[in-house]
């Protein structure tokens, strides 16, 4: 059992070596990659952007181009612990409580209510 055990633990770096080795040495499979991961990348900005525009259109207070001007799937919102707390308590929001959310959360079909709970939790709670 401890064979079988030991192998399985073992090898899962080697299976994803050989799956990056084949992507990244077949051209047709890295042309796929690349474009898959640049349709990533996209849409995580347009979801900063779009986030961005509805808290700026809420005219909630403060700036909120530091959303856009960061990079990566995440990003410091600025919010304080108990704004944090009040969007996982109340609106089932989650975020780091250093206010760190991940942009990859979000899709088209939750953004106004994202926004519109980060507008009320800047508003209701100091």
């Amino acid at each position: 059992m401890e064979k079988i055990v030991r192998i399985t633990w073992s090898n899962p770096p080697a299976q994803g070596a050989r799956i990056v080795a084949t992507t990244l040495s077949n051209p047709e499979l890295f042309k796929e990659w690349t474009g898959n991961v640049k349709t990533m990348a996209d849409r995580i900005l347009t979801m900063r952007a779009q986030l961005r525009a509805r808290l700026e259109a809420l005219k909630t207070p403060g700036t909120w181009n530091h959303i856009t001007e960061q990079i990566g799937m995440f990003s410091f919102t600025g919010l304080n612990p108990k704004q944090v707390e009040y969007l996982i308590n109340e609106k089932h929001i989650y975020l780091l409580p250093s206010g760190r959310i991940n942009m990859c959360g979000l899709t088209t079909k939750n953004l106004d209510y994202v926004a519109t709970s980060i507008h009320e939790a800047v508003t209701k709670i100091q």
